[in-house]
C-alpha cells in the first residue's frame, strides 16, 4: 500500500503557475495527481504545465480571478467537468504590499486581504460540494512566517496570513464529518518572484534570513513538494487543522 499514491486524484492549485504553487503542484504530480492550475496569466501557466508534463499526468489551466465568488464557482465547475472530480485544493494565490501601517490606503488593505484570505475562503466554499461528491478531500491553505511573527512593513499581509491559520482550524472542524481534511502550510523565506521584490525593498533581508535559518539558506519552491504530497495523500488522513512550518528551522531559531 502506497500511502502517497495520488493516482486518479485531481488537484487544483490557485496561483500554481510559479513559485510555491508550482513547487507544490510538482510534488502532487510526481505522486500521480492530475493538476489544474488556476490564475490569470495564461502564458506563465503554459510554461508551468510544460514543467509538469515530465510527470506524465494530465494538466490544464483555467483562467480565474479567485477574489470573485462567481469565478471560484465556475473554476470548480470547469475542473469537475474536465476530470469528473476535485479531490485536492491548494489555496496559494497571494500578494503583498510593503509599507508602514500608517501609509496603507483602504484599497491596498482590501487588495491584500481579498487576494490572500477571501479568495481562499471562496475557493474552499466552492470546492466543498465537489469534495462531498467525491467522498472526501484535502484542502491546503498557504500561510506564512507572518502567520507567526510581526513585521512593520506587512500589516495587511500578516493579518491575512494569521487569518489563514484560524480559517483552516474552523473549516477543519466544520468539514471533518464530510471526510475533508483542512491544513495550512507556513512557508519560510522561499526564493520566489514575491520574495525577490521583498529583498529589493527590505535592506539586509537576504543576509538576515540566511543567518537566522539553521539550514543557512533560503528555501526553493521544490522544498514545498514533499509537504504538498503528504497533506494531499491518505498519509495525512488523521491530520487536520494543523499549520506546518516549512522553513528550514527559521521559526524555532533564537
Amino acid at each position: 500500500m502506497n500511502l502517497f499514491d495520488l493516482s486518479g486524484k485531481v488537484a487544483l492549485v490557485t496561483g500554481g503557475n510559479g513559485g510555491i504553487g508550482l513547487g507544490m503542484a510538482e510534488g502532487m504530480a510526481s505522486c500521480g495527481a492530475s493538476i489544474v492550475i488556476a490564475g490569470r496569466n495564461a502564458e506563465k501557466a503554459a510554461a508551468a504545465l510544460g514543467t509538469l508534463h515530465v510527470y506524465g499526468v494530465p494538466g490544464i489551466f483555467i483562467a480565474a480571478d479567485v477574489t470573485k465568488k462567481t469565478d471560484c464557482v465556475a473554476l470548480i465547475a470547469q475542473a469537475e467537468a474536465q476530470f469528473g472530480r476535485v479531490d485536492i485544493l491548494v489555496n496559494n494565490a497571494g500578494t503583498s504590499i510593503r509599507k508602514m501601517p500608517q501609509d496603507f490606503t483602504e484599497d491596498e488593505w482590501h487588495q491584500v486581504l481579498d487576494t490572500n484570505l477571501t479568495s481562499a475562503f471562496l475557493c474552499s466554499q466552492a470546492a466543498y460540494h465537489a469534495m462531498v461528491r467525491a467522498g472526501g478531500g484535502k484542502m491546503i491553505n498557504i500561510g506564512s512566517m507572518m502567520s507567526l511573527f510581526g513585521a512593520p512593513y506587512a500589516t495587511p499581509y500578516a493579518a491575512s496570513k494569521g487569518g489563514i491559520v484560524q480559517m483552516t482550524r474552523a473549516l477543519a472542524t466544520a468539514w471533518a464529518k464530510d471526510n475533508i481534511q483542512v491544513n495550512a502550510v507556513l512557508p519560510g523565506w522561499i526564493d520566489t518572484d514575491l520574495t525577490k521584490r521583498a529583498r529589493q525593498q527590505v535592506q539586509g533581508l537576504h543576509e538576515s534570513v540566511a543567518r537566522r535559518t539553521p539550514q543557512a539558506r533560503w528555501g526553493v519552491p521544490h522544498d514545498m513538494a514533499g509537504v504538498a504530497a503528504f497533506l494531499a495523500s491518505s498519509a495525512s488522513d488523521f491530520i487536520s487543522g494543523t499549520a506546518i512550518p516549512v522553513d528550514g528551522g527559521f521559526s524555532i531559531a533564537m
